[in-house]
């Protein structure tokens, strides 16, 4: 029997049913479903100054998604930014099926606990068609990167993409599969 992540099994046997009985759906393929975790990290003007950073950044990247990562390169001039075409600003991996699960329960479970002073995610990400992005300050967060080989600090922002139409059925879906989202009642 082939491995199933854990969170693909939770998916088709409570997710499916909850968000059905939920939203009223009536056929099981109405339920809306992760598609895939985009993961997109800014090198910026690091790059320009020392190209070992893009190469770390890559590296980084592919051990932080279990996925080789590719280099990002600028489609236009910008002059304000010392910029030229071509140039790379940053490092992006797109995840779906075994990888996105598998990265999306070390997301929940390891990764998000270690950001210091948590106090959950903010609901506020969402795109109007149920897409979902949420900015991490520091890579370091993830248990795979030694913190003694890093040059620089850099953020990440992570894409859900989801088949939901709507935000409240996108939040509902990433509620159920567990991600800590703030509660707004304690909040106000």
């Amino acid at each position: 029997m082939a491995y199933v992540p854990r969170l693909k099994s939770k998916y088709k046997e409570e997710i499916v049913g909850a968000l059905k009985e939920k939203f009223n759906y009536k056929s099981i393929m109405q339920v809306p479903k992760l598609e895939k975790i985009a993961i997109n990290q800014g090198v910026g003007r690091y790059s320009v100054t020392d190209k070992k950073v893009m190469d770390s950044s890559i590296l980084e990247m592919t051990t932080i998604a279990g996925q080789q990562a590719v280099g990002a390169n600028s489609k236009k001039d910008i002059s304000n930014f010392k910029l030229r075409k071509g140039m790379p600003v940053g490092v992006r991996v797109t995840l779906r099926d075994n990888n996105m699960y598998e990265f999306l329960d070390r997301l929940i479970s390891v990764a998000l606990p270690r950001i210091r002073d948590f106090k959950g995610i903010n609901d506020k990400g969402f795109d109007g068609r149920g897409n979902y992005t949420l900015g991490v300050t520091e890579q370091i967060i993830f248990p795979e990167i030694n913190i003694d080989k890093i040059n620089k600090i850099l953020g990440m922002d992570i894409t859900f993409v989801t088949s939901a139409t709507t935000d409240v059925e996108a939040l509902e879906l990433l509620k159920q599969f567990g991600l800590p989202f703030k509660n707004q009642k304690t909040e106000q």
